[in-house]
């Protein structure tokens, strides 16, 4: 792994990245990175995340260093905010909405739409439709906010990513399919939830605390930003 980004058990604990889902809803093959049980909340074992987060890590390096994309893929209401600010920063594409069928699967039909949306910025940037009548005008604008909501994050994508990185495994399990189908990496956080084989790369972590999300997407952006210093 990039020897610059350090992964720090204590921090972790701090950003709450250690608590899982009730003890009830443990999947079968999260048991190894679980090291306990608190108010009936599985625990991790921190030690275990941060050697699987490595991992991850050292292949997202390699992928940058290579000159690949990573998609940033985060749906969540609350993380939506977060996963956004960390792709822009490290100039990678993302999905914060709702992951659109057929994204990987049907590229192509996708790649048309975000042309078109392209196209429709520039006529108005350029001043194309000011020939329109006033009522044309506003539902062009109506019809750019529904395709900006949904491709804005991926209108720079023109192909497929190398990877994905997935911040909810179950809540985008959709994507995960697809990202399999493609043959798409993927590297997740994984909560005690999941089941952790889906992921190329895992992280046994909190998914849902917007505290222990962050910490992760911090460290993933400074092991970006440092492998494209070294690419450099």
């Amino acid at each position: 792994m990039n020897k610059d980004v350090k992964i720090n058990t204590e921090e972790m604990a701090q950003a709450g990245v250690n608590f899982g889902h009730k003890v009830s809803s443990l999947h079968p093959k999260m048991k190894p990175y679980v090291s306990g049980i608190k108010n009936n909340v599985n625990i991790f074992d921190l030690e275990k995340t941060a050697k699987e987060f490595e991992k991850a890590l050292k292949f997202i390096s390699a992928l940058i260093q290579d000159g690949k994309t990573i998609l940033f893929v985060g749906t969540k209401i609350q993380m939506r905010a977060i996963v956004k600010a960390a792709a822009e920063e490290c100039a990678m594409p993302y999905v914060v909405e709702r992951w659109l069928g057929g994204t990987f699967t049907n590229l192509e039909t996708i790649l048309k739409r975000v042309e078109y949306f392209k196209d429709l910025e520039k006529k108005k940037a350029t001043g194309e439709l000011e020939k329109y009548t006033k009522k044309e005008r506003i539902n062009f604008d109506r019809e750019m906010e529904k395709l900006r909501v949904k491709f804005e994050g991926i209108k720079n994508m023109a192909k497929l990513p190398e990877a994905v990185l997935l911040l909810d495994l179950k809540k985008d399990e959709i994507c995960a399919r697809e990202s399999k189908r493609k043959g798409v990496k993927i590297i997740a956080i994984a909560d005690t939830n999941v089941n952790p084989d889906i992921a190329d790369y895992l992280i046994p972590a909190n998914d849902d605390a917007i505290s222990s999300v962050k910490y992760i997407l911090e460290k993933v952006k400074e092991c970006i930003i440092n492998a494209r210093k070294i690419k450099n």
